[in-house]
């Protein structure tokens, strides 16, 4: 049994790293000649085949519709979750500055768009503010995860509202969505994906590549604008509707895609 495991952790990691390989030489040698169209594309089909080296599937309940501007707002269980709306649509994050510094993956994380944040600075909040606003107007897709850190996904955090601001500012819908890892042909949560309390980043990864089979749920919900309410009746009204798609089963009769079946068929 255990033989099995390690064999299936060594076939994963050695296509992760491969993915990586891939995705550093295509941000490196490729991007500098595309637009921000194909760049974009570029990035949805690496997250794809990233989860697919992984071996997980992307299930998807709701309209999503990737058409800016548009800002999601989602729950946050894992450092897979950046990959799972990828998988869908390609929009840029909000993330703390750290992942920026990290090998490799702070590198494409800053040259696919991503906003870094120092979250001990509360002027850089603002200057983060101020580059999202100005994104959306662009017309730009963009995604938080307001409850500022990550859960055991069985609950959610309180949101913070700063980020918000910036679609209240720009007039920007907002689309809230719930994430959830179940464990393949069931409702169980998978545990593997998790990076919460005092797991680290490369503990989460070592149970992601030894785990079973695992899909990844995401649910949308219904698009959400501001109607001149204020920041914070407006992120209580979000913190309800991501609640609620939290604890609505997702249906048993939703047939597993293929990630990249998924991106063909839009």
């Amino acid at each position: 049994m255990k033989l099995l495991i390690y064999l299936r952790a060594a076939y994963r990691f050695a296509s992760l790293i491969f993915k990586l390989i891939a995705g550093y030489l295509t941000v490196l040698f490729s991007f500098p000649f595309l637009d921000p169209h194909e760049r974009a594309l570029e990035v949805q089909k690496w997250s794809i085949g990233v989860l697919d080296s992984l071996g997980i599937v992307v299930q998807v309940e709701g309209a999503f519709n990737f058409r800016g501007p548009l800002l999601i707002v989602s729950n946050h269980i894992s450092w897979l979750d950046v990959l799972v709306l990828h998988s869908i649509g390609y929009c840029r994050f909000v993330a703390k500055s750290e992942i920026g510094k990290w090998p490799v993956v702070g590198f494409l994380s800053k040259k696919t768009g991503m906003f870094f944040i120092e979250r001990q600075k509360p002027r850089d909040a603002i200057k983060v503010m101020h580059q999202m606003t100005d994104a959306l107007i662009k017309g730009e897709v963009l995604a938080v995860f307001p409850e500022g850190t990550t859960s055991d996904g069985l609950g959610l955090l309180p949101f913070h509202t700063n980020l918000l601001q910036s679609a209240v500012s720009s007039n920007t819908p907002v689309l809230p969505v719930c994430l959830a890892y179940k464990e393949r042909g069931s409702e169980a949560q998978s545990h593997a994906p998790t990076f919460v309390g005092d797991i680290t980043f490369l503990e989460s990864v070592w149970t992601t590549l030894t785990a079973k089979p695992f899909s990844a749920q995401v649910k949308v919900g219904a698009l959400s604008y501001c109607n001149d309410r204020s920041r914070k009746e407006w992120s209580e009204e979000l913190y309800g509707a991501v609640s609620q798609l939290m604890v609505n089963p997702f249906p048993l009769t939703l047939a597993l895609e293929n990630n990249l079946n998924v991106m063909s068929a839009r």
